[in-house]
């Protein structure tokens, strides 16, 4: 009689183990499925809208879209200064700073403070034109230069300024900028 129970636990068990393993076998692939879906997949953000237009960003790629948008943005807030507000420009700017960059880029603006701090030199920039190029994550802005002391214009000037961005994941940030040269400085060079 113990024999008997015995097996017949024993069975019950083995059922069980057998089972067990095939749930388990079945939940270990259904998760390398949906692993290897999400690290293939590309991932999507939708971003809020600051247009019209809806606007998402793939890991896929940058659209020209969206690089013209964060290009405007980003020349707007750092080519319009004025000396009441360089503190606050100067970190604005900083935030959209690639970390790699972070430092070269804060050398550069705290030149530009220390230049204009305690003056009555303001900057007004105004777009006249873009040109964007998704794969080298660059874009050009050109526009009207103006120089202010006080309320007095002192100079008004067509400027064209490159902007390099690097991508980390779904975002972009600014590694550089310059201004390029006009034909005449290159002329002259």
């Amino acid at each position: 009689m113990k024999d008997e129970f015995a097996y017949e636990t024993a069975q019950r068990h083995l059922g069980q183990r057998n089972r067990f393993a095939a749930l388990s076998a079945v939940l270990g692939l259904t998760s390398l499925l949906a692993i290897g879906a999400a690290a293939t997949r590309d991932e999507t953000v939708v971003l809020v809208p600051i247009t019209s237009e809806t606007l998402a960003l793939s890991s896929g790629g940058v659209e020209a879209h969206y690089l013209e948008l964060v290009t405007r943005d980003t020349a707007l807030m750092l080519l319009n200064r004025a000396p009441e507000s360089l503190d606050y420009w100067m970190g604005q700017v900083l935030k959209v700073a690639d970390p790699a960059a972070h430092g070269r880029l804060k050398a550069q603006l705290v030149a530009i403070v220390d230049e204009q701090r305690g003056s009555d030199v303001s900057q007004a920039f105004v777009i006249s034109g873009m040109r964007v190029d998704p794969g080298a994550l660059t874009s050009t802005v050109t526009g009207t230069l103006k120089t202010f002391v006080g309320a007095q214009v002192i100079a008004s000037q067509q400027r064209s300024f490159e902007f390099k961005w690097t991508r980390r994941g779904l975002s972009l940030a600014l590694s550089g900028f310059r201004q390029l040269p006009t034909q005449e400085e290159e002329q002259d060079l």
